[in-house]
């Protein structure tokens, strides 16, 4: 599969724009079969379509296509497959709680998780699974005013089956994760994975728009998603409410940096910050009109941006993007700061080291 339109960039939009976006993604998914098979062995798991990257301690973990899972021991150095990965969907991206509790998620609404680091996976739910949860939980919503439209939405879940994709994905600890995904599908869990609740109701999405990225800092939590879709919680996840967006396209990626500001980025280069929550927005100058799929916040300061041309970019406060020297890559979806210094780009080209020279 390739792509959230042509390829499998994570969040990218490669030539038809956000509206082609989803239609793509569930002709793979609709490959339910790819749900229960396992990810096959390849020989270089680095030099497979990479969407998405994260750190388990140490270790780097790349997810991608066809289930692969890759891991390093030496900063991207030398890669191996995972052992065991019980799916063969595309997978669009991974956090980890710590060393080793860890999850990702993917195409056909799968949810996987690892207790060992990235070693060995377990499918958590898929979308057929999620699909009863929320069905579930419109039924406990009679009183809410929305109840008849979030009973329809979640009954045409059902009907579906598991053709619509998660995108992103919060790990507030060993217990707690959240994620989000097509359709302004969003689900929680309190217990490490053994059961998953929906938010049909804490979110302020009434068109169901798709949510490609999520952001947390303390009690403040960030969605952001397609046509300027921002939402924003106070209250810890429990309730979105939305706020104005400084752009009316869509916003495929969300951090917030180790200052406590914030930084959205999408398409056409456009990548904004701000230092009040959402209140007011600045734009952040440099890129060139091509979407800005990623942004993670670096552990010194700043932020670190990649887009589908192949460029990787640095961002400090009172600077534009700066662009890291060398020829562009092929298109990305993902770059990481490494723990011992270096960048890494994840994407066509699957895993490439980049200096630290930003």
């Amino acid at each position: 599969m390739y792509s959230k339109v042509l390829g499998p960039t994570r969040r990218g939009v490669l030539a038809l724009g956000a509206a082609a976006l989803v239609p793509a993604q569930a002709a793979e998914a609709g490959r339910f079969g790819a749900i229960a098979r396992a990810a096959r062995s390849v020989v270089r798991p680095e030099r497979a379509v990479l969407l998405a990257g994260a750190l388990a301690g140490e270790r780097v973990v790349a997810v991608g296509e066809r289930g692969v899972v890759a891991l390093s021991d030496d900063g991207a150095g030398r890669w191996r497959q995972a052992r065991s990965v019980p799916v063969s969907v595309t997978l669009t991206a991974v956090r980890f709680a710590d060393a080793a509790h860890g999850w990702a998620v993917g195409h056909g609404g799968v949810i996987l998780a690892t207790r060992d680091g990235g070693e060995h996976w377990v499918l958590q739910a898929d979308g057929a699974r999620l699909a009863q949860v929320a069905a579930h939980a419109a039924t406990t919503l009679a009183d809410d005013p929305r109840g008849a439209l979030l009973a329809k939405e979640a009954g045409q879940l059902v009907k579906d089956g598991p053709d619509k994709p998660l995108l992103d994905l919060h790990v507030v600890d060993a217990r707690r994760v959240a994620v989000v995904g097509a359709y302004g599908l969003f689900f929680e869990t309190l217990d490490g994975g053994a059961s998953w609740t929906a938010a049909l109701d804490r979110l302020d999405n009434p068109k169901g728009q798709h949510l490609y990225a999520i952001a947390v800092r303390g009690s403040t939590w960030l969605l952001a998603g397609e046509q300027g879709l921002l939402l924003r919680s106070t209250d810890d996840g429990r309730r979105f409410s939305r706020i104005a967006s400084p752009y009316n396209g869509t916003w495929l990626a969300a951090c917030a940096t180790r200052d406590g500001e914030w930084v959205i980025a999408g398409l056409r280069g456009h990548a904004w910050r701000s230092i009040d929550d959402g209140q007011r927005w600045t734009r952040l100058e440099g890129a060139p009109p091509a979407s800005l799929v990623s942004a993670g916040a670096l552990p010194e300061g700043g932020v670190l941006l990649a887009n589908q041309a192949g460029q990787v970019f640095v961002w400090r406060a009172g600077s534009s993007l700066t662009a890291l020297p060398g020829p562009a890559l092929p298109p990305l979806s993902q770059a990481l700061a490494l723990p011992a210094g270096g960048r890494l780009a994840l994407g066509f080209g699957g895993a490439t080291r980049l200096g630290n020279h930003a």
